[in-house]
């Protein structure tokens, strides 16, 4: 492989308008593909076979009309006093004329005339009641003149008299009963309201007919432009985020701070403009062919909306660096004398070499998402293994192309004279003390174990109204109908059970109020109301409200608790089990699911990458070696998320207001994105060692010479991928925060404590054993020369 890098490296920098006239032409084809089959992006989440998809399956059978998505419309007095009999009319005009104008959706409710029901409906009992009073009265009464007419009556007069009275008395009892279960009920209810008590907030439901997942996003803007459109004086409109979450921007201010930061690096590093200029230029071509390459298929893929954005992180950072790198080589080959064509070629071969392993490791990595069987991550990880792939062709192909057209002018007068000094002389690499080694080892093993310790509490979750930016109507919404209704309104869910075939009318409303008590009876249940009944009448639906918001751990334990399968044990449907969907259970579902996958995941990312570290570095404990190093890391990653997002630790600093549980695919991700960046650093350290060590040195002075060869390049690397992905940290969006969060502490905390630190430590006390590798595996593995040693004898070159 090193050879034909070597070629094609030589070949880009002889016909360098070529080459960007070819890249020109694809990212054309990029934007055509773009405009021609770009799509929506999902902000909801969902994995087929959970519980709550099961009982969602179930809903679209038997009582469709509660299957499909829904959200809520909030309104608002502006003055914060009761609505007026004026703005209640306005709005009855509004709703009543909804649903014909708007697709997909179903129904509009009215709160205003819901609330006038439920107060009719109480009213209706208390006059039942009084009639029921009444009519027991008139009973006694005649059953008081009938005691005092036995002796003048006939038996058989008398009894068909005594008849008529059992028989009303019998059926006033069944109606007080049907009418006391109908109260009940209603009292169960009484916290499900629509119009809060001081009258100034009132919550308009909107029911769509597709689930929430195949909801379009013209169907919830048609939603947000209806409510605008018809505005009332004096009244504000937010939106719950299952209508108007928004779609995280793919580049803002912060991420190009994080850019500029990066330009910092480099300028600083290579000293010239140009070539501080070069990699970014690459780098940024690479993200746009290859996100809006993926763009054009999000028309018949299901794509999440953080899909792109994860994209432009991993295809900035990768992208810069592996540029970098081979920059880097042919500007020090081009101070040692090399001819330009020549070191272009080489440095492709050797630096360029690496960069493909490094790239393999990620894109592996990356890959290797498709085993979870979520598809949505799936396609997360084929996107980023994507522009991931582009940037190591564009590294090896644009970068020798735009060398070739710079020349010698990629190093200026200053940075030529340092790399003349750095290459003739400098201080010589010696081994490093094996007592420092130790205490080196303990020192960043004890730092990373107590940074990982938060991880221990770590809850997973998605984000809700509460997590969305400050002032936008979501985080409007989310708020204020938390203010006015309590938390649980955020979260409600939505309970089924199956009922016995043939129950009355009256059978059916007594098994719904023991259904209901049961419920109630749990922990945390602040209300319960029967929504529906299939039309056959086997299946039954309620509405259940959580006390406190959908990613509360009350709410989580509330939902194992309902589908506990002893929770109706005390009912006439013992045995049976409720089913629970909703927002929050399938959250919940997802996030156990995602849980659930990560150990295999781990295991076929660190197992595949293994091969491919083993294969490279031709040992079997430099890769265990990193391995371990990947994994302290890993947990420290995850433990400074716990700390910050979910504790809330250093919340105003990052901007966290409202701490919570962390993204619940933000582990996985992380996972592979991580470790194939570590390997990458791995990689550039580790090859000069084998290399120093290959050529003669002894095991632990290769260390040293290794270390000492890869560590600025490795550093200023690191330093840019913090900075780009420490840019997506002061976003809007939450969950493109913690993606840009994790990604940078996971970077700084495996290149600076562990790589630069740990592992040279680590290797000094191995010694030779570090390069150990049994004869046997050692004639069946092909040699790569992964740094293209051999290029500088094969073709006569020298560095």
């Amino acid at each position: 492989m090193a050879e034909l890098l070597f070629r094609v490296g030589r070949w880009s920098a002889n016909h360098g308008w070529r080459v960007i006239g070819a890249w020109v032409v694809i990212l054309a084809l990029a934007v055509g593909g773009f405009i021609a089959g770009f799509g929506s992006l999902a902000n909801s989440f969902d994995i087929p076979g959970t519980a709550s998809s099961k009982v969602i399956d179930e809903l679209q059978e038997k009582l469709p009309d509660f299957s499909g998505a829904s959200g809520l419309v909030v309104i608002h007095t502006d003055n914060g006093k009761p609505f007026s009999a004026e703005q209640k009319a306005e709005y009855a005009k509004i709703i009543s004329e909804a649903t014909g104008d708007l697709p997909d959706v179903t129904s509009v409710v009215d709160p205003f005339a819901s609330e006038k029901q439920r107060a009719d409906q109480q009213a209706k009992i208390e006059n039942g009641r009084a009639q029921i009073e009444q009519g027991r009265t008139q009973i006694e009464q005649g059953q008081a003149q009938l005691d005092a007419a036995k002796q003048m009556l006939p038996a058989d007069q008398l009894a068909a008299q005594q008849q008529k009275l059992d028989d009303s008395l019998a059926e006033l009892e069944a109606q007080s009963t049907q009418l006391e279960n109908g109260a009940e009920l209603l009292k169960l209810a009484s916290d499900v309201k629509l119009v809060s008590e001081d009258g100034s907030v009132a919550v308009i439901n909107v029911a769509f007919n597709e689930p929430r997942l195949e909801l379009s996003e013209d169907a919830k803007q048609s939603v947000i432009d209806y409510f605008d459109k018809h505005g009332v004086d004096g009244i504000s409109v937010d939106y719950s985020t299952d209508i108007a979450q928004s779609v995280p921007a793919l580049f803002g201010p912060a991420e190009a701070i994080g850019l500029v930061i990066a330009a910092v690096v480099l300028l600083v590093m290579l000293g010239s403009v140009i070539a501080a200029a070069l990699p970014l230029v690459t780098a940024i071509t690479g993200v746009a062919i290859g996100v809006l390459a993926s763009l054009a298929f999000s028309g018949i893929l299901q794509m999440a909306s953080i899909t792109p954005v994860l994209g432009v992180m991993l295809g900035l950072a990768v992208g810069i660096d592996y540029s970098l790198f081979i920059v880097n080589r042919h500007r020090r080959q081009l101070a040692q004398g090399m001819a330009v064509k020549d070191s272009i070629a080489l440095a492709n071969g050797t630096a360029g070499n690496a960069v493909l392993f490094a790239g393999a490791t990620v894109i592996v990595a990356l890959v290797a998402l498709n085993v979870t069987g979520v598809s949505f991550l799936g396609v997360m990880g084929t996107v980023g293994a994507v522009c991931i792939a582009i940037a190591v062709v564009i590294a090896v192909t644009l970068t020798p192309a735009l060398l070739g057209l710079i020349g010698m002018r990629v190093l200026g007068r200053r940075s030529r004279t340092r790399l003349e000094a750095k290459a003739t002389g400098g201080a010589k690499a010696k081994p490093m003390n094996t007592v420092r080694a130790i205490l080196t080892i303990v020192a960043t093993a004890v730092v990373l174990l107590l940074v990982a310790a938060p991880v221990l509490s770590m809850r997973l979750g998605l984000p809700d109204g509460g997590s969305e930016p400050k002032d936008s109507t979501t985080n409007n919404a989310y708020e204020i109908s938390a203010d006015a209704f309590g938390e649980g309104t955020n979260a409600t869910l939505l309970a089924t059970v199956k009922l016995p075939a043939g129950l009355s009318e009256q059978d059916t409303t007594a098994t719904q109020l023991e259904v209901a008590k049961a419920i109630d009876g749990l922990d945390d249940v602040k209300a319960v109301v029967p929504i529906a009944v299939s039309d056959d009448g086997t299946l039954a639906a309620f509405q259940v409200k959580p006390a406190e918001g959908p990613n509360a751990e009350s709410t989580e334990k509330l939902v194992h608790a309902l589908r506990d399968p002893d929770v109706l044990e005390g009912t006439s449907l013992k045995g049976a089990e409720l089913g629970v969907a909703g927002q929050a259970a399938i959250n919940i579902d997802i996030s156990q699911k995602l849980a659930d996958v990560l150990p295999l995941y781990l295991s076929v990312v660190i197992g595949l990458s293994l091969l491919i570290m083993i294969l490279v570095f031709r040992s079997l404990l430099v890769p265990l070696v990193a391995t371990v190093g990947f994994v302290l890391s890993l947990f420290a990653t995850y433990g400074a998320l716990v700390a910050v997002f979910q504790w809330g630790w250093l919340g105003e600093l990052f901007g966290i207001t409202t701490p919570g549980p962390i993204l619940s695919f933000l582990p996985v991700i992380l996972v592979g994105i991580l470790f194939g960046l570590a390997m990458d650093y791995q990689l550039f350290l580790a090859s000069g060692m084998r290399e120093a060590y290959v050529h003669g040195s002894s095991a632990r002075l290769a260390v040293a010479q290794g270390f000492k060869a890869g560590r600025s390049v490795v550093i200023a690397a690191a330093l840019i991928m913090v900075s780009v992905f420490g840019g997506f940290v002061f976003t809007e969006s939450m969950m493109i925060r913690s993606v840009g969060f994790g990604l940078a502490v996971g970077v700084l905390l495996d290149a600076f404590i562990v790589r630069l630190l740990l592992m040279p430590a680590l290797m000094h006390l191995l010694g030779k054993s570090a390069w150990w590798l049994p004869k046997w595996l050692d004639r069946l593995l092909p040699n790569v020369d992964v740094e293209g040693a051999s290029l500088e004898r094969t073709h006569g070159l020298h560095e």
